[in-house]
């Protein structure tokens, strides 16, 4: 039976797993969220392409030298040994991440993540060069002209500018910046400095100039389990569905309550402002980066228009079912898991702290000489010879003064004396030895005295003497 005579027959369709994405041209927008959104952008590229050039104790201020495998940060050397301090900031950033999501959503995102600040400062050259919204638009569907070319071509021309300058500043900190600008300007960049440079830059120019919300939306995982973080008390962009609803267009000033409408006008400006291009009206979507470009926008609508602020606002899930009062949102944000999240990130930390700030500024490692465990020597005295690994962990000269003990006539029969210098990590042999009969066959306990000549403090480290049967 033919689909035409059969009423039943089910419709076939085609689905595309594949849907190609629209271009979004976020309108510009200021107000509160948008100058704490510029703050922290100046504040952290100041940050990112200012420290490298600053000096301390005649060497660059920061730097992670990892062909010399130590890290300086300011007056703090640290060495493949110290890997722990790495693991504590991991720790400690996950921590913050897991607070900042829990009290106030997507915060990191909206504000301070590298893609979104970025984006803002790439976004800002396109509208200095192309123009606002509207005129991005109108730009991109005209036909192509000598005044189409030449502002893309400067767009283009200053965001690669722009993505070489991050690139060149990143590799700064693996490079002495000062001998890498040297290397540039001498065309001398060695290949890997080459390759960090254009790959970091590369990068910065594909994901600010051209993926930005594609990065958000499918790249980044952790748009994907911040649901996990949520609860009904974390703070999120909100709109007042029971005020706004249902939306419509009317005149400035009309009374929303005579015409039955909400005060939303349904002027879509939130969803133009939007860098994800999403409705904040539909509701929390994980699209969604907190940046509340949308509460900036309508705040700015509503008091156009003669209505109250906050008809899309930071709010809670149980705020705005209770109707809360900012005081008691506020309130309720300081929860267990808050207070629990707050402590184990305070402990922690504060145990970084005291460590680094106890932390030893020489170190010394014992290892026996692997060729011979024991031998006699003249006069029938036993020796034993052990490597002692000296590393420096301060950026001044240490005088050190080594002595043994463990048995009766257990002597140094090597050089006692020592200078370290600066951030060194150096290798002695020593040789101990022991009058003939002093101590019975097998291994026996014995601490080398390290004395740090500077600070006056003493090392002990434990070992073992053998006597060979």
């Amino acid at each position: 039976m033919s689909e035409a005579k059969n009423p039943a027959a089910v419709e076939e369709k085609v689905i595309s797993l594949y849907q190609s994405s629209k271009k979004i041209y976020p309108r510009s927008v200021n107000g509160l969220f948008a100058k704490w959104r510029w703050v922290v952008v100046w504040a952290t590229q100041l940050a990112f392409y200012g420290l490298p050039w600053l000096e301390w104790n005649q060497r660059q201020g920061i730097l992670f030298d990892l062909e010399s495998r130590r890290f300086y940060i300011f007056g703090l050397v640290l060495y493949p040994q110290d890997f722990i301090y790495l693991t504590g900031l991991l720790v400690i950033s996950a921590l913050s991440l897991f607070l900042f999501t829990a009290v106030a959503g997507r915060l990191w995102c909206g504000y301070a993540c590298p893609q979104t600040v970025y984006s803002e400062m790439f976004m800002w050259i396109e509208r200095r060069v192309e123009g606002d919204r509207a005129a991005r638009i109108r730009l991109d569907k005209s036909d192509m002209s000598g005044a189409k070319l030449g502002r893309k071509a400067l767009k283009h021309l200053l965001w690669l500018l722009l993505a070489l300058w991050t690139g060149f500043t990143f590799v700064g900190y693996f490079t002495p910046i000062r001998e890498l600008a040297a290397a540039v300007a001498t065309n001398a960049l060695g290949p890997w400095q080459t390759f960090w440079v254009l790959f970091y830059g590369f990068a910065t120019y594909g994901n600010a100039g051209f993926m930005r919300e594609q990065v958000c939306k499918y790249m980044c995982p952790y748009a994907r389990f911040q649901s996990a973080m949520f609860d009904k008390d974390t703070m999120i962009v909100t709109y007042d569905t029971e005020r706004g609803e249902p939306r419509g267009a009317r005149k400035k000033g009309a009374d929303p309550t005579a015409l039955n409408l909400g005060s939303c006008i349904d002027c879509g400006l939130c969803v133009q402002v939007c860098p994800t291009g999403i409705d904040i009206r539909n509701g929390l979507q994980y699209e969604c980066i907190g940046c509340a470009a949308c509460i900036d926008v309508c705040d700015e609508v509503m008091d156009k228009v003669g209505y109250p602020k906050g008809l899309v606002k930071y709010s809670t899930q149980r705020g705005m079912d209770n109707k809360w009062s900012r005081a008691q949102i506020i309130r309720h944000a300081f929860r267990p898991r808050v207070l629990l999240y707050t402590s184990f990130l305070l402990a922690i930390v504060l145990a970084i702290g005291i460590s680094l700030t106890l932390r030893p500024e020489l170190r010394v490692d014992v290892i026996r000489d692997r060729g011979a465990l024991a031998r006699m020597v003249e006069k029938g005295q036993i020796e034993n010879v052990y490597r002692l690994n000296m590393m420096n962990a301060s950026e001044s000269p240490l005088n050190i003064k080594i002595g043994v003990s463990g048995a009766n006539g257990m002597y140094l029969a090597s050089d006692a004396e020592y200078q370290i210098a600066p951030t060194e990590v150096r290798s002695v042999a020593v040789r101990v030895r022991v009058p003939p009969g002093a101590l019975a066959s097998g291994s026996h306990e014995m601490h080398f005295e390290i004395h740090n000549a500077a600070t006056g403090t003493l090392i002990s480290e434990a070992s073992t003497f053998i006597v060979p049967r």
